[in-house]
């Protein structure tokens, strides 16, 4: 009970230092654009039946959301997977692939890297490695290299505070281009 109560202080007080107020709700917000396309208007009568198709397709590019971004950047430990916004991401040792096991008390320390459509792949990041996986409140959140990716709460945008810390039944590490944890 002792190690337990332990554990819960240091994750509230954070991983550097226990004078950082937590981050607001735009870590736990994806960073979401709509891609917009443009829509030719300018069709004659005997071409209406080809200009009908390619509305439809139009449309349907238009309503596709592209997903929350991921980047890589430099940092202490290396290249590593940053958000749009330069937040660092991690994994959890205990998670299995595929899944996350972080709920409750560690998912408010570690807010999952969601997702409102397919995730984008930028600045070095390997859009092969990006997925998903839906959570048991049916949101989804991003995957790379098949791990589900967490932020740390306490920390602000450049900062990595929490690599190779043991918080909430585990280690938390910061991924590499390849999908690795770094060392």
């Amino acid at each position: 009970m002792r190690c337990l109560v332990a554990g819960l202080l240091l994750s509230v007080a954070g991983c550097g230092s226990d004078d950082e107020a937590p981050a607001g709700d735009t870590r736990q917000s994806a960073d979401v654009a709509i891609e917009t396309k443009d829509v030719d208007t300018a069709a004659t009568k005997k071409d209406t039946a080809d200009a009908a198709g390619k509305k439809d397709t139009a449309d349907a590019a238009h309503t596709k959301r592209d997903g929350t971004t991921i980047t890589i950047g430099g940092a202490d430990f290396g290249k590593i997977l940053f958000s749009s916004r330069k937040q660092a991401i991690y994994i959890f040792e205990k998670d299995p692939k595929g899944r996350s096991v972080c709920y409750g008390a560690c998912a408010k320390a570690w807010p999952p890297v969601y997702t409102d459509g397919d995730p984008v792949a930028r600045k070095g990041a390997r859009a092969s490695l990006l997925g998903t996986v839906k959570r048991r409140n049916g949101k989804l959140q991003v995957t790379y290299a098949g791990k589900p990716l967490y932020y740390y709460v306490n920390e602000r945008p450049g900062e990595v505070r929490c690599h190779n810390v043991n918080l909430n039944g585990g280690l938390w590490w910061v991924v590499g281009p390849n999908g690795k944890r770094r060392a």
